[in-house]
């Protein structure tokens, strides 16, 4: 079994800043932060019982998308490894690893060592990918990705278990006899499939422990757990699955400024009461993000919602 949180109680994580600068979601701020500034919004996270901190994963952008996506994309693996040594209880989410560029025992060692060192606090999180020069320039089929991932996961279930010398024998991928320590603490590592099209739904359902859409909206996310649902049962798979949702830009109180309009905003309990639809729509643990226009404005938010808003989210 590799359920992470509490059968019907809503969890809550967040992506971390600064360790990925999409203009889509970066504030202002993070462009001048520092490793110090990482850390303090981490350690923040830690006290107020947030269940994960994620980052993401890409090895290079090119020209063309830099200007969308900018180029600042901490590596996931050592950023969560440095996470691990500066907190105490809070999962390390990869949100998404693109397993897909890189062979699987070199992922297992990886995510294995992570979960060793962290005392299995690893939550592996894992996509297709959608940038074809990154693939291109490590000799990844990006063509041919999604079939690629779907044998990379089922390569790293056996490489990731319990067993000092794994077996595996595939299409793209095989070995054994091959020895790999240390082991992660646990004997079975959750896998949390991204993505919402229907490949991927597909994939989550049937591969994964969960599943981690990508910013869908709230009135699309009954089907699509409803369709995971389908799937797993038409497989006969009865073990546990998790749901995830990306909720709206968070701020708790009066901001005094102009966050957006779509930033849901006000009093705790307020915020609770919108964020207890997504339980009532069968997710399982949301993702938050908060509005800020400096580090110390978004440690207060990430403090005010562990002590006024999460207390109230399972009410």
């Amino acid at each position: 079994m590799a359920r992470v949180f509490t059968e019907g109680r809503l969890a809550y994580g967040m992506q971390l800043p600064i360790q990925s600068q999409s203009t889509l979601y970066a504030e202002a701020w993070e462009a001048g932060a520092t490793v110090v500034d990482l850390a303090e919004v981490a350690r923040a996270a830690d006290r107020a019982g947030f269940g994960y901190l994620a980052t993401c994963d890409h090895v290079a952008i090119p020209r063309r998308l830099a200007g969308a996506m900018s180029t600042v994309w901490y590596d996931p693996v050592a950023t969560l490894a440095y996470l691990a040594g500066i907190t105490e209880q809070v999962r390390l989410l990869s949100h998404v690893a693109i397993v897909g560029l890189r062979h699987p025992l070199i992922t297992a060692k990886q995510y294995a060592t992570l979960d060793h060192l962290s005392g299995g606090r690893l939550i592996l999180g894992v996509g297709a990918g959608h940038v074809a020069e990154e693939f291109e320039v490590v000799g990844a089929d990006f063509a041919r990705r999604g079939a690629v991932l779907d044998e990379t996961l089922d390569a790293l279930r056996a490489a990731l278990g319990p067993e000092e010398y794994p077996e595996f024998e595939g299409e793209r991928f095989s070995f054994k006899d091959l020895g790999q320590l240390p082991r992660p603490a646990r004997a079975r590592i959750p896998v949390w499939v991204g993505g919402s099209s229907p490949a991927a739904v597909r994939r989550a359902a049937v591969r994964g422990d969960g599943w981690l859409p990508q910013g869908d909206p709230r009135g699309e996310l009954p089907a699509r757990i409803a369709r995971i649902r389908q799937l797993r049962e038409a497989a006969g798979i009865t073990e546990p699955v998790e749901f995830g949702a990306i909720t709206e830009a968070l701020y708790v109180g009066e901001p005094g400024w102009a966050t957006g309009r779509r930033t849901l905003t006000g009093k705790a309990e307020a915020l609770a009461e919108s964020l207890r639809e997504y339980a009532a729509l069968g997710v399982d643990q949301i993702q938050v993000r908060f509005r800020s226009r400096d580090r110390a404005e978004l440690t207060d938010q990430i403090t005010a919602f562990g002590t006024e808003v999460a207390p109230l989210l399972n009410d």
